[in-house]
């Protein structure tokens, strides 16, 4: 069977679920056992994050599904969420003596359009930890209590009850609360906990208008029609292995490459610069190219830690948002490598 399409585009913001295989209800395992098993899931998540240079604006994780919502500067959600399932699968059945899929399929994501639409699907995400049975009927003071308290979202440090996560974007949500930026966190908590009092009706109508999208009208119509376009272009042929295999780049290539592009030395990728982009776009190309770890990328890079490449790797977004030559610059560079990527496919598959 032929998997489904994913619309994916540079800056595309996605609301994704994932669900435990199965039904917890009938006392079967949980997606999340204990809090070791959520540590472990976020450690995944924060690496993955950095890995594939994603925008994580909030999480949720409950007993046996979680929510993402994200945007993806390099149009690789389906990579970036293949990378982490497949890590937490691994960790999981090693941990709890089982095989096999833990998830219920492939994740559920759909594309979301910014501003009021993301605002409104922030509160919604986090208000699940109140929004199951078991609390819906308790009265509304214990619920904002559980929600200001409840470990596993991000919802606390959004309103500075916990710690920031520094592999989460806060600014773009609380940006939207005008005012002084001081009183931001009060802002969106009135705002996240007010939906505990009276349902978003237009908001929960526009979820369900369209498997793909939540936006307006012309925002799901825009989705639409990118997703029969990739329909109709989309090439299946029945004669050739269902299982494409890609091969990645050495490090050498991918820094030789971009030190071409960039007009620099190779060894330029390994000298400390403050407010440089070298070394976030090295790291970016061979996690991306190469396939490498961020460990990898540190020894690689001569950076240290795989913290150090995980920060360099975020800031890149930002980087390119606010210097036009280096967006074209990183833009060339993924061009060229990717040619040569497939040029190694061809060339593999004439063997």
């Amino acid at each position: 069977m032929a998997r489904p399409l994913r619309v994916e585009f540079p800056g595309a913001i996605y609301h994704v679920t994932c669900r435990m295989i199965g039904d917890y209800r009938l006392d079967q395992s949980l997606l999340f056992v204990d809090d070791r098993d959520r540590m472990r899931f976020l450690d995944r998540l924060s690496e993955r994050v950095g890995d594939f240079s994603i925008r994580l604006y909030l999480f949720v994780l409950m007993a046996n599904h979680f929510h993402l919502v994200f945007e993806t500067p390099e149009a690789n959600c389906s990579k970036f969420m293949h990378a982490l399932s497949t890590a937490y699968t691994v960790y999981y059945n090693l941990r709890h003596g089982r095989h096999g899929h833990v998830l219920d399929g492939r994740f559920k994501g759909k594309l979301v359009e910014g501003d009021d639409y993301l605002l409104s699907l922030s509160r919604y995400v986090h208000l699940n930890p109140v929004k199951i049975a078991q609390e819906r009927s308790k009265p509304i003071g214990e619920r904002i209590k559980l929600l200001r308290s409840y470990k596993w979202s991000s919802y606390p440090s959004y309103i500075g009850r916990r710690k920031r996560f520094d592999y989460v974007e806060y600014a773009p949500l609380l940006a939207e609360m005008g005012g002084p930026r001081n009183e931001w966190p009060k802002s969106y908590r009135r705002f996240v906990e007010s939906g505990l009092a009276e349902t978003d009706e237009d908001f929960i109508c526009a979820m369900r208008e369209s498997p793909r999208s939540i936006g307006s009208d012309g925002f799901r119509a825009w989705v639409d029609e990118l997703h029969e376009k990739a329909a109709r272009e989309r090439v299946v042929p029945e004669d050739v292995s269902f299982r494409h295999i890609t091969e990645p780049l050495s490090p050498d290539v991918i820094l030789q490459t971009a030190a071409q592009l960039l007009s620099v030395d190779v060894g330029a990728f390994n000298i400390r610069r403050r407010n440089s982009p070298l070394r976030a776009v090295a790291a970016s190309m061979l996690i991306r190219f190469g396939g490498l770890t961020q460990r990898e990328v540190a020894a690689c890079l001569g950076m240290g830690t795989g913290g150090a490449v995980s920060a360099q790797v975020r800031r890149l977004p930002e980087l390119i948002r606010s210097n036009r030559r280096l967006k074209r610059d990183v833009a060339a560079i993924g061009a060229a490598l990717e040619e040569l990527r497939a040029a190694r496919q061809r060339t593999r598959a004439d063997r």
